[in-house]
């Protein structure tokens, strides 16, 4: 089984797992402690020993937080209604205050977990936190209190990006869709299934095509019982390849089996996956924006209502050694005809050794050496290896064969990872596009220029294109820096609420599942 598979599958048994007893529900926080001694003098939820109207209405969110991808079992949810069934028989005041201070430790691990994810992106090595303002709990719990309507007070903490609401209404979908996948798993895969073949697993698939909704229900009941792969099956099967970033071309090869093999419950966990990596947005980010998802292979540019301006495909950086890394940053200028400054690690690893055996090719693909001010220095082996060093660097001249292309968008970052044209066009027609050294080559980079430009006094498209075409570098400076979010999400909800599945690239989904686990157990 390849990983991807076997990390969807893990997934699948986290989420069957979610509904864990009673007696295996989280402990409380040493934190929860000094809050609920200050709490047990004044209850914040209980009004002549019963509950108030908020608490009844926040025990019902706890109760139902899977709505949210979130686990009810993390908040006592299933056990709210009892408890205040019980009230009645509850003696003393110091018997309301425990129960009043223990609705307040789990709405308080709800509220962060809501507004900010259950998870700290920065253990995972993603560097989004540092533009996060860190949620005042003890404030958000008391205004709850008061607040005279708590679903509204709760949704004001969550994600502002539309991308977040359809995330959520897809995985009320493919929770409800998982309740009735009970065709088992599809027959093992033996060679490619091609339309007119007869295969054992056409009625079994069209019922699960029908709960996705690619195959309508009128045609799964048509393909109920003929063990023939043929139409309409073969277009549904097309429509879920194109969802799934794979070829369209309606045969079932080892690659589309496993994906068509995962699980709907599988499914369901990477959105709520996708719910927890959207709540490590900074929630006072705002568009225009720009958003790079990793394993979609996948550029979309947001003007400034949310909605997508321009999207294109991008190859990212090797699964293997270079991957390129979750990060925000800002675009703050444009760069026409930029050269090329190789990294020495390229130089050292890739370059170097090809250059020193064939000092031709350097010059034929337009590589130079340069000292640190610049001025030439003659191509040897040995002056390679002072490039390798970083005494030197090695550098292609701009152009429309340099790497680099014709423009550069530079976004200073620690990582040294930009958005960048390329000449290697071909590699767009690909399905799966890694192949970069961490940075991220654009499919329409003149196209994206336009757009990024459009308010900077100055840079028409006309002056765009005179700088492409010019003999010198130009930088055009934004009048505003834009900022671009690179993320990861094997699963993305499109505009018109398509859902789209994507292989985990880099392996973070699986990353992810066992910070979450290890969360929980480190909770119990």
């Amino acid at each position: 089984m390849s990983r991807p598979a076997t990390a969807a599958l893990c997934a699948a048994l986290l989420f069957a797992s979610a509904g864990g007893a009673a007696a295996e529900l989280p402990a409380r926080s040493s934190a929860d402690a000094p809050a609920a001694a200050a709490e047990a003098a004044q209850p914040l939820w209980l009004r002549d020993g019963s509950p108030t109207p908020q608490a009844r209405a926040l025990a019902e969110i706890l109760r139902t937080a899977d709505a949210q991808g979130l686990e009810p079992d993390d908040y006592d949810g299933p056990l709210w209604g009892e408890r205040f069934s019980q009230l009645a028989q509850a003696h003393g005041a110091a018997a309301l205050a425990k129960l009043d201070a223990e609705l307040s430790a789990s709405a308080r691990r709800y509220v962060k977990d809501l507004a900010e994810g259950r998870v700290d992106p920065r253990a995972l090595h993603w560097q989004l936190g540092e533009m996060q303002p860190r949620l005042d709990v003890q404030s958000a719990i008391e205004s709850l209190a008061q607040a005279p309507d708590v679903p509204a007070a709760l949704a004001a903490l969550e994600p502002k990006l539309l991308i977040y609401r359809r995330t959520l209404r897809a995985l009320q979908q493919y929770r409800e869709a998982a309740l009735h996948d009970t065709g088992g798993p599809l027959p093992a895969w033996k060679k490619v299934i091609s339309p007119g073949d007869e295969w054992p697993g056409a009625a079994q698939l069209a019922q699960r095509l029908s709960l996705t909704g690619d195959l309508a229900s009128s045609a799964a009941a048509q393909t109920a019982m003929p063990a023939l792969y043929s139409e309409p099956l073969v277009a549904a099967v097309e429509q879920f390849q194109r969802r799934h970033g794979l070829t369209a071309d309606g045969r079932i090869d080892r690659r589309t089996w496993k994906a068509l093999s995962v699980p709907l419950r599988a499914r369901a966990v990477q959105l709520q996956l996708a719910l927890e990596r959207l709540r490590w947005i900074p929630r006072d980010l705002a568009a225009p924006l720009l958003a790079v998802n990793i394993p979609e292979f996948r550029l979309r540019a947001l003007d400034a209502s949310g909605h997508v301006a321009l999207a294109m495909k991008v190859v990212v950086g090797r699964a293997y050694q270079h991957k390129t890394p979750v990060f925000s940053a800002k675009v703050e200028s444009v760069l026409f005809r930029p050269p090329w400054n190789v990294p020495a690690d390229i130089v050292r690893k890739e370059l170097g050794p090809e250059f020193s055996a064939h000092p031709e090719r350097a010059e034929a693909q337009g590589f130079e050496l340069v000292d640190g001010k610049g001025a030439p220095v003659e191509m040897s082996p040995a002056a390679l290896a002072r490039a390798a060093s970083g005494e030197l660097r090695l550098r292609q001249r701009a152009g429309p064969h340099s790497a680099l292309g014709l423009i550069k968008f530079e976004l200073p970052n620690r990582f040294e990872v930009y958005l960048h044209d390329t000449p290697a066009t071909e590699l767009f027609s690909r399905t799966r596009r890694d192949f970069s050294h961490g940075c991220i080559r654009l499919e329409d980079a003149a196209a994206l220029a336009r757009w990024v430009l459009r308010d900077t006094p100055g840079w028409t498209p006309e002056r765009q294109a005179a700088a492409m075409a010019a003999e010198e570098s130009e930088r055009a400076t934004l009048a505003q820096p834009l900022p671009v979010l690179i993320l990861y999400s094997t699963a993305v909800v499109a505009e018109g609420g398509e859902v789209q599945f994507f292989d985990d690239l880099y392996q973070h989904d699986a990353r992810l599942l066992r910070a979450l686990a290890a969360r929980r157990r480190g909770a119990r």
